[in-house]
């Protein structure tokens, strides 16, 4: 008995795995798989928080070395598609200087998910959102650290 619960969990488990597959893409798939660019940095050179209308959280944190993204990640208290967008607008702005930066608008993180249901779009807008009011910040801090010197 506790062989056949075992093998239908399994064989369930399968087939929404493959929904996944066949309404997002492997792209997407891989990532909500094996998640990159979670967490937080402790004084970072740029930080945002934005509350998505959906009602998601998205914080992304940039790190700086010279006037290039050494280190990005992001935070999300949503749901799996803000997690693997948050995830892409971290990688994207990684080695980027601030004018690269600006060019990662949501489109672009679709273009690189490939497929991503419509009705869940709106979470490229907010990582990218997100990832724009981060290097807002930096830009902020950069602004206030030349004035002071």
């Amino acid at each position: 008995m506790s062989k056949d619960i075992d093998d239908f969990v399994k064989k369930l488990q399968e087939q929404i795995f493959q929904g996944i597959k066949d309404t997002y893409g492997e792209i997407v798939y891989d990532r909500w798989q094996k998640p990159q660019y979670s967490g937080t940095i402790s004084d970072p050179d740029g930080f945002a928080r934005i509350k998505g209308k959906c009602g998601d959280t998205m914080e992304i944190y940039l790190k700086f070395g010279g006037n290039r993204v050494k280190e990005a990640v992001y935070q999300t208290d949503g749901c799996g598609s803000s997690n693997v967008c948050g995830s892409f607008a971290s990688e994207m702005s990684i080695g980027k200087g601030p004018e690269e930066i600006l060019e990662i608008t949501g489109e672009k993180i679709l273009n690189k998910l490939g497929r991503f249901p419509k009705e869940e779009e709106h979470c490229a807008y907010l990582a990218a959102e997100t990832l724009q009011e981060a290097l807002n910040d930096f830009m902020i801090k950069q602004t206030k650290k030349r004035k002071q010197e």
